[in-house]
């Protein structure tokens, strides 16, 4: 009998990957991600699907965004992956193919071929929508609804600014894929929120490092100016 995973079983195996130091304003945004990911993979309903991939590379890119050095942002995001043993390359090429695809679309041509009986339309994003209203028993998560919006988005950007008009768009597709729909727009009210909180929070430390920085700068100034002021003598030896 094989034993489930742990999250710490997780952690280890995430750290053990990624051995560098995860900024502190990073390090709760990651591990928060860690977890969400091992509580899924670790679910007996739960699916892997394009939707959910989109969702948990906009998570992280999101709030990585910015992240020094750069490099680092990739070693961390194949770490989370491998560490519930999955493959990072199948996320991101999931997450590129349906934003690819949503050129192909426009909101009210998406929900119509949800609607649609022909089942012909074997496009990524159609098929993946389609599997979620068929399944019986899909297990929900923040990271598909953060997908779908993510998917919204691409499809027309202006959608987002007219919360109105949006809302109305999720509860349509929560309906017709038997989502919970009052529960999707918490999550997502919450997503945005915290992207406005890590911007905040970066928006502070940059400040902070820029008056460190200014601080070094005056020190050093002063401590040259100093020099010159007053060097010192040298006294010729005597013979």
């Amino acid at each position: 009998m094989n034993n489930v995973r742990t999250v710490s079983d997780t952690k280890r195996a995430f750290y053990t990957l990624h051995t560098r130091p995860i900024n502190s304003i990073y390090r709760r945004v990651v591990e928060e991600l860690m977890v969400e990911m091992h509580l899924l993979s670790v679910n007996a309903d739960f699916r892997y699907d394009a939707i959910y991939a989109l969702g948990t590379v906009t998570t992280f890119d999101r709030f990585m965004q910015g992240y020094q050095p750069e490099h680092d942002q990739t070693s961390m995001f194949a770490a989370l992956c491998q560490a519930i043993e999955s493959d990072p390359q199948t996320y991101r090429q999931s997450a590129e193919q349906l934003q690819a695809e949503a050129g192909q679309f426009s909101i009210e041509g998406l929900i119509d071929s949800l609607k649609a009986e022909d089942s012909s339309d074997d496009r990524l994003t159609v098929s993946t929508l389609r599997g979620v209203a068929a399944s019986g028993s899909f297990k929900y998560s923040r990271l598909f609804a953060i997908g779908l919006y993510r998917l919204l988005e691409c499809i027309d950007p202006e959608l987002l600014t007219q919360s109105d008009r949006c809302n109305q768009v999720l509860e349509e597709l929560g309906q017709l894929m038997h989502l919970p729909t009052s529960k999707m727009q918490k999550d997502l009210e919450l997503y945005r929120s915290n992207l406005d909180k890590i911007v905040q929070a970066k928006s502070v430390m940059e400040d902070i490092l820029k008056a460190d920085r200014k601080k070094k700068e005056e020190r050093e100034k002063q401590r040259q100016m100093a020099a010159s002021s007053d060097p010192v003598a040298e006294t010729p030896e005597t013979p």
